[in-house]
């Protein structure tokens, strides 16, 4: 049997990051985005429920804006 250790969210343990979380901060938001330019589901990144939420609603906004890709495929 494994041990799994539980992932902690990086909004809840550091609140300067929850704070900036915004959609003006794409650095921030990229590292939620995988290669191909999906939103990382929470059970892979670890962030809780109410900040995955809201940092879902914040890569659309940043989409909008074009501050991040829909995708990252080029045919």
């Amino acid at each position: 049997k494994r041990v799994r250790r539980r992932k902690l969210c990086p909004f809840t343990t550091d609140p300067e990051m929850a704070k900036a979380l915004n959609y003006k901060n794409p650095n921030i938001l990229r590292r939620f985005i995988s290669e191909r330019g999906r939103i990382v589901p929470r059970r892979i990144s670890g962030v809780s429920s109410r900040y995955q939420r809201q940092l879902s609603a914040e890569i659309k906004r940043a989409r909008t804006l074009a501050l991040l890709p829909y995708t990252t495929v080029n045919y």
